[in-house]
């Protein structure tokens, strides 16, 4: 008995995709794992992610050129923040406990704060004595005058401290009013 053509073709298909052909791997059920189907657009190329790569490599690459030359300006802002929240601490400790705050600048990079609790300018037993480092490299601290805060939260020995850098200068200044204001010299 002849079969069909149909039922032929069909036959010979089913031998194809299950022992595959050999002179053909294409057509093969056993590489088509290996093939990118183009009616499935899951996945990357090696090409595609390569170029991501690339792009990301430059990218951060840029972005660390920049980020270290702002470095600089962040320890400078960082140093007239810590200086300036210490100061006016000293500030609101005077009125509250009564007695007078004094702040000296001792060092380049470093400063007392003595609570003078018999208001005599000199540190005594009993009184505490505070010392504050600048944790920011390269920045340097100068001071006119070791300003001293009252029980009315005015200040006298008015003061005028700079900060530096690389990145610039900027001043905190200490007025009569015992206010603490941040300037950028022009």
């Amino acid at each position: 008995m002849v079969k069909p053509a149909s039922v032929r073709r069909d036959a010979t298909a089913v031998k194809t995709r299950l022992a595959g052909n050999l002179w053909n791997p294409s057509k093969s059920a056993v590489w088509r794992p290996f093939q990118k189907r183009r009616d499935d657009p899951s996945g990357y190329t090696l090409a595609e992610l390569l170029i991501v790569l690339g792009v990301l490599s430059v990218v951060i690459g840029l972005s660390g050129t920049w980020l270290s030359s702002q470095l600089p300006h962040y320890r400078l802002n960082g140093a007239v923040r810590q200086i300036r929240a210490d100061l006016l601490a000293a500030r609101a400790q005077a009125v509250s406990q009564g007695n007078e705050v004094r702040v000296f600048f001792t060092k380049p990079r470093q400063y007392d704060m003595l609570d003078d609790d018999n208001n005599n300018g000199k540190i005594d037993s009993g009184e505490a004595v505070t010392s504050r480092s600048i944790d920011f490299p390269g920045v340097t601290v100068v001071s006119n005058n070791n300003p001293i805060f009252h029980p009315r939260g005015t200040a006298s020995s008015l003061a005028t401290v700079k900060i530096s850098n690389s990145a610039g200068e900027k001043a905190i200044t200490i007025s009569i009013t015992g206010r603490v204001k941040v300037k950028t010299p022009s």
